[in-house]
């Protein structure tokens, strides 16, 4: 057994929540945790997104009443001898031009190390725990967790998230926005509402349609801390399979109610905390636009969120071995998605993902990076003519700015930006201090990112003319030489001449330069090039 705890710093509030949580049952689908045996639960109302969505920073009273919370929140978990947690901030906190401020007098006043999160992550962590929950089978469902600065959209085919989008629609987002005041609200206001939300999920909801081949999904789920007041408000009046859920009927005529209320008299007629009287209403809109645009007659709730995910989380690295091979697909496919997203030549980047790969492992015992940092090369290699979509020209570049900017489920922000970079040098100048985006990295990912960019570059010249010539590598360290063997065509010349043009960053990374096997013998790849194919764009590499 582990006693575990989450802390989820929201935009309309701070949570704890401490379980007791037993090894998992081991199913066909994988570990299974639920159902967790409650410790404690504590929740603070310290709106932080007032502040920041109106003013774009925290004021320092909001800071203290914060750390506060997060105290009396240490002070529970040191007495309920709490083994691990977690705690994770979201969009306010994120977007808060002081928000630096609040993590580190979390850190010193209340001894609580907080994690800023992206929106991808939080879509992760929510729909880990919604598959942990809910017995999903093969169905097409879609995710939507809404936060008090942010929604976050995540599409699962069956258990496996196909697309996730973090959206600026959170409910004390729109509230500040649009619904100003604690009276009623007017049919003007709430159309405008309604439009902006439509505006801003648009995208996401034609790439949704796009993901299904227009067959729509299965099931809409919906989590967060309004998601079960709704529940509790507009039940389907049959039993649903999923547990309990909301209809989009009721709700639609219970929007018109609470609309027509100020905030007092919906916390008398409905019995609602305040903080949640004010929210509820952008709350249904947003849920009822999503379910109504997927045709969805009702939404289920499945009673958990943010908090349940960080648990599910931290259980599985408590008592489940660490899967690099999962944690490999899910970056994979997350990084497909970008790809096919910008158009870019799939079947070039998969063959040099691979070359890569293979080359990492055989180079092991020289660089020593770990099983994690071979899915951040990978996913570099993948991604790494992507910029190509904005322009030829300078598309090194290009594509490290898509990547560093991109929502990619599975990579953390510093491992994002370590993918960039792998992806900015595999051509042209070599990592060099005066370059923002390297001088800004650790000593450590400085190090990693040449050996692996240097990896990336000859896996690259490997299929220098995007036609598959080389259809596989295999590499051997002899004393301070790569030797690599190729299998292909015979007419590689140029992806061997190519290789020799781009060993130079190897030499320097690793100590090693670059010899070509050829049957029993090897030989240094030649320095003059091969006469320039017709089909060869000036300059590519």
């Amino acid at each position: 057994m582990a006693r575990l705890a989450a802390i989820d710093i929201g935009s309309n509030a701070i949570r704890l929540r401490v379980v007791d949580v037993d090894a998992p049952l081991i199913t066909e689908e994988g570990p299974r945790f639920y159902p967790f045996r409650d410790v404690l639960a504590d929740r603070a109302a310290v709106r932080l997104g007032h502040d920041v969505f109106t003013k774009g920073r925290l004021e320092v009273g909001v800071i203290g009443a914060a750390c506060d919370a997060l105290r009396r929140f240490r002070a529970a978990m040191d007495a309920a001898k709490v083994e691990r947690y977690r705690a994770v901030a979201t969009s306010a906190a994120r977007e808060a031009s002081n928000g630096e401020l609040l993590l580190e007098r979390a850190e010193r006043e209340s001894r609580v190390h907080v994690e800023l999160i992206e929106g991808v992550e939080e879509a992760r962590l929510v729909q880990l725990a919604v598959v942990e929950r809910m017995p999903l089978g093969n169905r097409r469902t879609l995710l939507v967790d809404i936060g008090g600065g942010s929604t976050e959209l995540t599409l699962l085919d069956g258990r496996r998230p196909i697309f996730a989008r973090s959206l600026p629609v959170g409910t004390v987002r729109l509230l500040e926005a649009f619904l100003d005041g604690r009276g009623p609200i007017d049919a003007a206001h709430r159309r405008l509402l309604e439009e902006y939300v439509d505006r801003v999920c648009g995208d996401a909801f034609r790439e949704i349609d796009d993901a299904t081949d227009g067959s729509g999904v299965d099931l809409v789920m919906g989590t967060g801390g309004n998601l079960e007041t709704l529940a509790d408000l507009c039940p389907m009046p049959v039993a649903f399979p999923e547990g309990r859920a909301i209809e989009v009927r009721a709700m639609r005529r219970l929007i018109d109610e609470l609309a027509a209320r100020n905030v007092d008299e919906r916390v008398l007629t409905y019995n609602l905390r305040p903080d949640r009287a004010d929210t509820i209403v952008p709350a249904a809109t947003v849920l009822c636009r999503v379910a109504e645009v997927f045709g969805r007659a009702s939404i289920a709730a499945p009673g958990v969120g943010l908090k349940e995910g960080v648990l599910v989380d931290l259980a599985r690295e408590h008592f489940v071995p660490r899967d690099f091979g999962g944690e490999a697909t899910s970056v994979t496919e997350a990084c497909l998605r970008l790809g096919r997203r910008y158009h870019f030549d799939e079947q070039h980047g998969t063959l040099v993902a691979r070359f890569a790969a293979r080359l990492f492992d055989d180079l092991a015992p020289r660089h020593r990076m770990s099983p994690r940092d071979r899915i951040l090369l990978y996913a570099a290699a993948l991604l790494h003519d992507v910029g190509d979509f904005v322009r030829y020209e300078g598309h090194h570049k290009h594509s490290y700015y898509l990547i560093v900017h991109a929502d990619l489920m599975g990579l953390s922000p510093m491992e994002r930006e370590i993918v960039a970079n792998v992806a900015r040098y595999h051509r042209k100048s070599p990592p060099q201090l005066d370059h923002e985006n390297f001088r800004a990295l650790s000593r450590e990912d400085r190090a990693k990112v040449k050996a692996m960019a240097s990896i990336l570059r000859i896996a690259d010249a490997l299929d220098r003319e995007h036609r598959a010539k080389v259809t596989s590598v295999a590499g051997r360290i002899e004393g301070d030489s790569l030797v690599l063997e190729l299998s292909g065509t015979e007419d590689r010349s140029l992806e061997e001449w190519t290789v020799a043009a781009k060993c130079g960053m190897l030499k320097d990374a690793l100590g090693l330069d670059v010899r070509i096997a050829d049957g029993a013998t090897s030989r240094t790849p030649g320095t003059s090039p091969p006469p320039r194919r017709p089909t060869e764009p000036p300059g590519r590499s």
